[in-house]
């Protein structure tokens, strides 16, 4: 398994900024969100998981979109980068793919 690099402090603070600009549009969805969130920290699916106190296989399957994780999994997840979870309305372009956060 390839081994990240950890990002700088600029750069986790400008992929932040991105990850949040996109939630506050409503453009952010849980699978992919939960992957970016991760990488954006360099962290493997195992590192991660240790953070969240989950399996990496559970984290593999959320970023998936395999899983169905608990409110409070996701909570536990998002408050790494001080985000809650909600309901946000629903953007007619929300049937196209998510761009990929780039790194």
């Amino acid at each position: 398994m390839p081994k990240l690099r950890k990002p700088t402090r600029e750069e986790i603070n400008a992929y932040r900024k991105r990850l949040i600009e996109r939630a506050e549009a409503g453009a952010l969805r849980y699978p992919l969100a939960v992957s970016e969130i991760r990488r954006t920290m360099g962290l493997t699916q195992e590192q991660f998981a240790n953070l969240v106190q989950m399996t990496r296989r559970q984290i593999a399957e959320i970023e998936r979109g395999e899983a169905n994780p608990t409110v409070e999994t996701m909570q536990r997840i998002g408050r790494i980068f001080g985000f809650t979870v909600g309901f946000v309305p629903k953007n007619p372009s929300d049937d196209e793919p998510e761009p990929a956060l780039k790194m």
